[in-house]
This record gives C-alpha cells, structure tokens and sequence, in this order.
C-alpha cells in the first residue's frame, strides 16, 4: 500500500473541510464550522491498479493576521489549494500558499481546487482557465471533488 499525506490549504472559509467531508463521506452541511490546528482524515483508492491511502491534512484557514505552521507542510507529498470563487481575495493569495508550500516541499505535487462553483451561472464559469491541474469544485453539488484528489494522487504517482 502507497501511503501519501496531502494537504488542503488556502484562506478561511474557502471550503477545505467541506470538500473533505464530501469526499470521506459523500456529505455536505452548510453549517460553517471553523477548523482549528489540523483534523487528519485517511481514505483508499486505487489509481492504474496500485492500492494507496491518502492522510489528508485538513489545515485551518490562513487570515492575514495568521499564517500556517511550516511544520504542518513537513512530509507532504502533494497539496490542494483551494479558493473561493465568490471571494476575490481568496485567489489573490493563491500563489503566496502555492510559494510557502512548495519552498518546504519543492518537489511535491499540487491541484487547486476553486470551490463552491455551484453559486456561479455558465458565463461566470467560462472565465476560468482550467486544465489538469485546475478545476472549478462544489462540496455541494459533489462536482470535481473527487477529480482533485484523484488527479493529484496521479501526478504523486
């Protein structure tokens, strides 16, 4: 089994946890709850017939008062970042998260993931530039949520 520790990283409430949650547990909930420090969660998958476990690292938001603990970053073999489409600011600090995390990890793996696409009509939607590494998500309506974590797990591999 291929174990590999993957980060969700990015601003307060861009919706790291629901994505988490949507992609353990298939659920949702609008409640916002605030994570604090880190909540691990492990899940299986296989990718071209190798069994592998990913320990995703849910890690509390970054505000511009507080930034994440480098020693979270340790040991990561890859990293979604996640923003707010709704939330400007939220992409705007994008590449930051993407730096600081790859200065730790420079040979890791990473997808970002712009989340709560659901609140977006067609036209809004069309102004994203996505690829491969770059995908319009809902923890909501379940979309691309398990896209990202398959597509990095791919790349790591």
């Amino acid at each position: 089994m291929i174990r590999k520790k993957i980060l969700l990283l990015g601003d307060f409430s861009v919706g790291k946890t629901s994505l988490v949650r949507r992609y353990i547990d298939n659920s949702f909930d609008d409640k916002y709850l605030t994570t604090i420090g880190v909540k691990i969660s492990k899940k299986g998958l296989s990718i071209n017939t190798k069994d592998c476990e990913l320990i995703i690292w849910d890690i509390e938001g970054a505000t511009p008062t507080k930034s994440i603990p480098i020693s979270y970053y340790r040991g990561a073999s890859g990293a979604i970042f996640v923003t707010d489409v709704n939330r400007e600011n939220t992409m705007d600090t994008l590449q930051n998260h993407i730096d600081r995390f790859l200065g730790v990890n420079p040979k890791a793996k990473y997808v970002v993931a712009h989340n709560k696409s659901d609140l977006l009509n067609q036209e809004q939607k069309d102004k994203f530039i996505l690829n491969d590494y770059t995908f319009l998500t809902s923890a909501k309506d379940a979309s691309n949520v398990e896209s990202i974590f398959i597509s990095l797990m791919k790349d790591i591999l």
